[in-house]
């Protein structure tokens, strides 16, 4: 359904230390960073990228927003999560775990990047 993701950032050599150990725990290679200085990681799945806001304005974080990075096993998960609080990501919400919904369960790892936004590392339970 999506193509591609792009995130803003004030430090972008924070941001791709942080979403190399993040993304290299899921098997990711490290970001590639462009002409114009921004940094894409590329899947077969699609593209995130990180950039600095093209309107010159501070980068801020989406109120509500998450970004969810989809893992392979739980254990998986849990390797993204701690690569990321290693690279300077901040703990939030529960511990990593299962989530149990109306529909399914998923094995969830919320943090949020040095600058603000909350991603996740995501592990569909089969039932």
């Amino acid at each position: 359904m999506f193509s591609h993701v792009m995130v803003g950032s004030n430090d972008l050599d924070k941001a791709k230390t942080f979403y190399d150990a993040c993304l290299g725990a899921l098997g990711h290679k490290p970001g590639v960073v462009d002409d114009k200085g921004r940094v894409f990681y590329f899947s077969q799945y699609g593209t995130f990228a990180l950039t600095k806001p093209i309107d010159g304005n501070p980068a801020c974080h989406a109120n509500g927003g998450t970004i969810g990075f989809r893992a392979e096993s739980e254990e998986q998960a849990d390797a993204w999560h701690a690569a990321g609080l290693a690279a300077g990501g901040t703990a939030i919400e529960e511990p990593p775990g299962v989530r149990t919904g109306p529909t399914r369960s998923l094995y969830l790892a919320y943090l949020r990047d040095p600058d603000g936004n909350k991603v996740c590392a995501m592990f569909p339970i089969k039932s």
